[in-house]
């Protein structure tokens, strides 16, 4: 099934040299080769099958690539791996953990299913953001999660005006706007009021940030739109948009931001009996019964 396993990790440290020797004893029966795109290998016994990488190998090169930490280092990983062909899972060593589920203690029983084909695969939606100065193209960038514009270093309001298919949806004062994936639904969009969406949803929401208003609210939108964002403050207000946490550019008055869906997605692997209701419910505590 997997000819070629990348491996990458954003530290080395006890925790992550630990499932990393657990994958590949979990891993050496099979008959696949590992590529480490890690500053050293040095902690692990000589193989026949082990070899370094450089991350962009490691992309290019891996049929599968396993992300060892939490939820921000697989973010990392499908930035390095897309818009290539390539599957991706995660081994959880971070506090939340929803796109990593896989728990190291589970390592030995979930990778011998995984690795015999035995897997549930999702394919994730993926934004693609470019920032227009005066009419030019400055910047461009993907994510995973969300595309946040926000006030940067100014206790100020910014002020934007939301467009969706050319057609005029919104003008807003608020420390920003969050355009998110059914994937980022889950992560900072949750924290402004945003809804949950079912991640096989071919939706995005976009969520104000702080709006200074009583009817400004999240609204979804489907994924196959095209969102523009204008900056329409008439003062020198700061702002940036950040693709996954990752600062894209800094913005001006009068930039504007273009958001909309890539054609291809990323490939997300989980164990076979995955529930994102129940990770909900364990991760969030949602729709607990208080009995």
């Amino acid at each position: 099934m997997f000819k070629t396993v990348g491996i990458h990790a954003q530290e080395i440290n006890d925790s992550t040299t630990t499932v990393i020797k657990k994958i590949v004893k979990t891993a050496g029966q099979f008959d696949c080769k590992f590529l480490f795109a890690l500053k050293s290998i040095s902690f692990l016994e000589s193989n026949s099958r082990v070899f370094p990488s450089t991350p962009e190998e490691m992309a290019q090169k891996s049929d599968l690539v396993i992300s060892v930490g939490g939820d921000g280092t697989l973010l990392k990983c499908a930035r390095l791996i897309y818009p290539r062909n390539v599957a991706l899972m995660g081994i959880n060593l971070g506090r939340l953990g929803f796109l990593t589920d896989i728990a190291p203690e589970r390592i030995s029983d979930e990778l011998v299913q995984i690795l015999e084909g035995n897997f549930l695969e999702e394919e994730r939606t993926v934004l693609e953001c470019e920032v227009f100065r005066a009419g030019k193209s400055i910047m461009k960038g993907d994510a995973l999660n969300d595309v946040v514009i926000q006030k940067w270093n100014s206790p100020r309001l910014i002020t934007l005006s939301t467009y969706v298919n050319e057609k005029f949806l919104h003008s807003q004062r608020s420390d920003g706007l969050i355009i998110t994936t059914p994937t980022g639904s889950t992560a900072y969009a949750l924290s402004g009021g945003g809804p949950i969406l079912q991640p096989s949803l071919k939706a995005l929401a976009l969520v104000p940030i702080c709006p200074h208003t009583l009817t400004n609210r999240p609204i979804v939108i489907n994924d196959s739109s095209s969102i523009e964002v204008h900056l329409t403050s008439d003062r020198d207000d700061t702002s940036r948009v950040t693709c996954d946490a990752n600062t894209v550019a800094d913005l001006l008055p009068k930039d504007i931001v273009k958001i909309k869906t890539c054609d291809r997605r990323i490939r997300l692997v989980h164990p076979a009996y995955h529930d994102h209701f129940k990770t909900l419910r364990a991760k969030l505590n949602w729709g607990q019964s208080p009995c």
